[in-house]
């Protein structure tokens, strides 16, 4: 697709730059310490997104760009893209999850147990006008659980393995686990690959197209097996020593949803997402996904390569935000060949 460039020079392009700055007022830094603080949801969204977790630099991302999302997204995948990798982390297992937030939609009793945590869930959905007034809001004080939630807790998988109604993973044929940062996407994708496209997907787009396999478009009735929200310990070999040590903690959650075998097997099939930061919608949606793929008959808006390559929130919102810029070669060709074949509107009908 062809455009030409905007007339007007370098003074015209930095005098935007300019108004669109001013617009966007002075970014001081108070104001990404109030970001990162009271925007902590946000900034998970733009972290896991943008695959790196860093939320001083997500809330400089989000602060930088006026709270345009896939702007912020653009920038932290531009950082990221610019730093060394020195280490690999050691893997996240459930043992090593300090839990925050475990529910389960599929169980009332499960190892662990259920843990609500943060969520405003039960919670009536009212703006607290009362803050525009200048009243200050009031924390609650949170009464302490006699039985605070465990300091791991076991996957749900792992408990209906145990009686046989769940299968294992099929075994991979390569311990080299894939990269989608700096290798293509190939299809069918290595469930590797397809599980990280789904931790930095666009939130939105996973939603529309979970949404649509919930709504009746594919064959998949998910239950929420769990959902859980968590902290690690970012574990490092040391290169001189060997040991472990750790490099730091972070934010991360991580849904199982379950569906029936769409076979005559009896069992259950697992779809998973999991994400940095806490972001309990991506998780379910994601999860859905991950189990609508491998349907039978899938809908055509559910297939791998639709739903991989369509919740790309970098390049969707970059292709879809260079249709403004000028094309007017292309246009105008649209136009001669419009009219030399004729089939331009009477003067009448345009006017009306």
């Amino acid at each position: 697709m062809a455009y030409v460039a905007a007339r007007g020079g370098e003074q015209a392009i930095q005098n935007a730059e300019a108004l669109a700055l001013r617009h966007l007022q002075t970014v001081r830094p108070e104001d990404i310490a109030w970001v990162e603080e009271h925007l902590s949801l946000l900034v998970d969204r733009v972290m896991g997104e943008g695959s790196l977790y860093a939320p001083q630099l997500a809330a400089l991302a989000l602060a930088q760009s006026g709270g345009d999302l896939a702007e912020a997204v653009l920038l932290l995948r531009a950082y990221r893209s610019t730093q060394p990798r020195i280490a690999l982390a050691q893997p996240v297992t459930d043992a090593s999850l300090t839990t925050v937030r475990r529910v389960s939609a599929a169980f009332k009793d499960l190892p662990g147990g259920q843990h609500l945590g943060p969520t405003l869930d039960y919670s009536h959905r009212t703006l607290r006008l009362e803050l525009l007034n200048g009243t200050a809001l009031q924390l609650p004080q949170v009464q302490q659980h006699p039985h605070p939630a465990p300091r791991s807790a076991p996957g749900i998988a792992g408990w209906l393995r145990q009686d046989g109604l769940l299968g294992t993973w099929p075994d991979s044929p390569s311990t080299e686990l894939p990269d989608i940062t700096r290798d293509p996407l190939t299809y069918p994708a290595p469930r590797g690959a397809r599980l990280q496209s789904l931790a930095r997907a666009e939130t939105g787009g996973l939603l529309a197209l979970g949404y649509s396999n919930m709504v009746g478009y594919s064959g998949v009735h998910p239950t929420v097996a769990e959902v859980r929200l968590a902290h690690t310990e970012v574990l490092l070999t040391h290169p001189v020593t060997g040991a472990l040590f750790s490099a730091g903690r972070a934010r991360v959650s991580r849904a199982e949803i379950l569906a029936p075998l769409h076979s005559e097997t009896t069992g259950l099939s697992l779809g998973m997402c999991g994400t940095l930061g806490w972001n309990e919608t991506k998780l379910i949606a994601g999860g859905v996904l991950d189990l609508a793929m491998d349907t039978p008959n899938v809908h055509p808006a559910l297939k791998e390569e639709f739903v991989l390559n369509h919740t790309e929130s970098v390049e969707a919102s970059g292709f879809c935000l260079h249709f403004k810029l000028p094309h007017y070669v292309t246009f105008a060709s649209e136009l001669d060949r419009l009219r030399s074949a004729g089939t331009a509107l009477p003067s009448e009908e345009v006017t009306s």
